[in-house]
């Protein structure tokens, strides 16, 4: 990946819950929104943090712009919460497409409540839960969060940090 036009600014890395994340300064958002065309969503990034780059999107939660930091971006630029680094960001043209788990579709297909409900739901929150479910990192997991996704569908059960729909 080579950023050529990134917009650089410098910043503390925060904790909001669980999320490490730092706050995008306006003109750097203001350039993003540019590049993009657009200025609400969610926003694809190539980032870099201290030179060590990433792929992220830029998201706003409660009324402010944020740049969520997962561990490996952390551990590879040796920077944690309360530590300050360098990031440069750019909107990401690149089409970025997760295919659902094999397993979750088997599953929708056995549950048709279960697939009307979701193929009901917002785009963003479909990608969400496909999102999810394809960074598990084991069968175990993914069997487990299958159960759980379809229990959150039909409004049972808690999943991706939401109450059943």
């Amino acid at each position: 990946m080579d950023i050529k036009k990134p917009k650089a600014f410098q910043a503390e890395i925060k904790i909001i819950g669980i999320n490490p994340f730092v706050f995008v300064p306006e003109d750097v958002l203001n350039y993003v929104f540019h590049q993009s065309g657009k200025n609400k969503g969610q926003f694809p990034v190539r980032m870099k943090i201290d030179g060590y780059e990433f792929k992220q999107t830029l998201v706003k939660y409660a009324g402010a712009w944020r740049l969520y930091l997962n561990t490996p971006m952390r551990k590879a630029a040796g920077k944690e919460v309360g530590d300050t680094a360098i990031f440069q960001i750019e909107f990401d043209t690149e089409e970025r497409i997760i295919n659902a788990n094999p397993k979750f579709i088997a599953a929708l297909t056995e549950n048709k409540q279960a697939k009307d409900i979701f193929d009901g739901l917002p785009p963003y929150l479909q990608k969400e839960i496909i999102r999810y479910i394809a960074n598990l990192k084991t069968e175990e997991s993914v069997d487990r969060n299958i159960k759980k996704a379809i229990q959150f569908l039909l409004g049972k059960e808690r999943f991706i940090g939401r109450d059943g729909i």
